[in-house]
């Protein structure tokens, strides 16, 4: 070990707390010494990475990232941290690693297998289907149906023959024996990793070699059939047969899928199973774990970098609709309801449901409407400039600019100005209130910077004479009491304030200019035109 104050001795404890979750000591540990993120321990050669990997703590796996540790480091096995995220099914590593463009089909030194093996023979379909979010593009198509989408003129036939090869091989790669993703997971009998594989084009066909670790009591030159009627799963066989596995499909033993079954003694499926079956057959739908939008929202998260998201002040009308915390920066084509990164990334992530959505196979449900989303887009700058017009027509509801059209309606002046001062706007939130419908006052002299909404009573004062309107002085006393402050400042302005020769008065040393051509409901309440 060393003593304390050696780098070995920091690794080992880097390494303890990144085992037992200690966040704070990790934090600690590696601002004393970035470098530490790259420890690895003698003979296994773990690094930090893989024990917070293994263990779920996301929040520290994050932070050695951040620190410069290799997202794609391997330990004496050839394993990288997404392969002991998959095998223990913690997603949310695995979306943290896949943002740090973690590699999905690097292969371990022992038995060739990959993340996508680890994950199926698990059972761990949400960890899957973040394996291929950079492989499925977010356009409203089925990938089964896609080539008669391409004949259509829909999309483009070399486009969809290659996306289709790339995801088959990537899916479908044989680790040590030949053993697929699709032969472990039919093995084990998880259904959910089955039906998901299969929609992400698995090769069903798929043998095992005649050589290698794979001669074992099933047969080498074994289906995934093979297995799923030795593991005994009867939703696993039928829907491998749906998807057009053969039930006479010979293994090096000379074995159908009907003669694994009764060696193993799976009674159940021997009926299915027969070559002459003529059970009916049920078809499945397109796999709730199929997520049409992660390409797009992994793409976006990447683009505007890996923090948990904006806080926002209180108050602020721009918040996202779910978690109410952080700033709305994607929007959902379609709908166009507004989320945060943080909340659309999990949204993508954890969604395993398929009823009650108006959208085509592998859309997300919206949140707010349950309509189908197919991707996420930036959301637009609107929302920035709707936030300063809020600011603008709001001082603490003293005085705040009203909206032409009401003014001269009387019974309309006497509404609450705080509902129109406070309020909300979105992209699905768009303000009652257009720009063009206040009078805003700037002051350039000193209060620069500042876009004031001041107003006055109909009458203009004279040319050359001091404010004599009551209502007019309340109105600009009470601006100035705001921005300058409760003292005797406010009245000095007001008492040397004049009109010019088009009937706006200013005060002297300031460059406000109040627009008397419409009446301010609180102020002017009940005064003489």
């Amino acid at each position: 070990m060393g003593n304390s104050f050696g780098c070995s001795a920091s690794g080992e404890r880097l390494v303890s707390a990144a085992r037992d979750g200690d966040l704070v000591e990790a934090r600690a540990l590696l601002e004393f010494n970035p470098l530490l993120a790259r420890y690895s321990t003698f003979g296994a050669l773990n690094s930090p990475l893989h024990f917070a990997a293994a263990k779920g703590h996301n929040e520290i796996v994050n932070l050695l990232l951040e620190h410069g540790a290799d997202v794609n480091i391997r330990n004496y096995c050839g394993q990288t941290a997404l392969m002991q995220a998959c095998r223990y099914g913690h997603w949310e590593v695995v979306q943290t690693l896949l943002l740090y463009k973690g590699n999905v089909s690097r292969a371990d030194y022992l038995n060739r297998r990959t993340a996508f093996h680890f994950a199926a023979v698990n059972g761990h379909a949400r960890c899957i289907r973040l394996l291929v979010s950079d492989y499925i593009p977010s356009v409203p198509y089925r990938w089964s149906n896609s080539a008669s989408l391409a004949k259509g003129g829909e999309l483009s036939p070399g486009k969809a023959q290659a996306d289709q090869i790339a995801l088959s091989k990537l899916v479908s790669k044989a680790a040590d024996g030949g053993i697929t993703a699709l032969h472990l997971a039919a093995l084990n009998g998880h259904f959910d990793c089955v039906q998901l594989l299969l929609d992400l084009l698995a090769n069903v066909s798929a043998t095992t070699f005649h050589y290698g670790t794979a001669i074992d009591l099933i047969g080498a030159g074994s289906t995934p059939l093979h297995y799923a009627a030795c593991g005994g799963s009867l939703q696993c066989c039928q829907a491998l047969i749906a998807r057009g596995a053969s039930r006479t499909s010979l293994n090096c033993n000379g074995w159908i899928p009907w003669d694994v079954a009764h060696v193993w003694g799976r009674n159940g499926l021997e009926s299915l199973l027969a070559p002459n079956s003529q059970l009916p057959v049920p078809s499945f739908p397109t796999s709730r774990f199929l997520s049409l939008p992660l390409m797009s929202i992994m793409q976006i998260a990447r683009d505007q970098g890996l923090g948990s998201g904006e806080t926002l002040p209180e108050g602020s009308s721009d918040h996202c609709a779910v978690c109410l915390e952080f700033k709305c920066t994607v929007a959902a084509e379609g709908c166009g309801h507004e989320l945060c990164t943080k909340c659309a990334l999990y949204l993508c992530s954890t969604s395993s449901t398929s009823t009650g959505v108006s959208g085509p196979p592998g859309s997300v449900p919206c949140p707010l409407c349950r309509h189908g989303i197919v991707s996420f887009t930036r959301a637009e700058k609107q929302s920035q400039l709707n936030n300063e017009v809020t600011a603008s027509c709001s001082l603490g509801g003293l005085c705040a600019s009203y909206p032409m059209d009401l003014s001269s309606d009387g019974g309309k002046r006497s509404s609450s100005l705080l509902n129109i001062a406070t309020s909300k706007s979105s992209r699905n939130r768009i303000s009652p209130l257009s720009a063009e419908a206040f009078r805003a006052v700037t002051c350039t002299g000193a209060f620069s910077g500042l876009n004031l909404s001041l107003c006055t009573c109909n009458k203009p004062p004279l040319k050359n004479q001091s404010l004599s309107c009551e209502a007019d002085r309340r109105c600009l006393e009470s601006v100035l009491s705001v921005i300058i402050g409760e003292n005797n400042e406010a009245s000095t302005h007001l008492e040397g304030a004049t009109a010019d020769e088009e009937g706006h008065s200013s005060p002297p040393g300031c460059n406000f200019t109040i627009i008397p051509s419409w009446r301010c409901p609180v102020a002017c309440q009940g005064s003489s035109s």
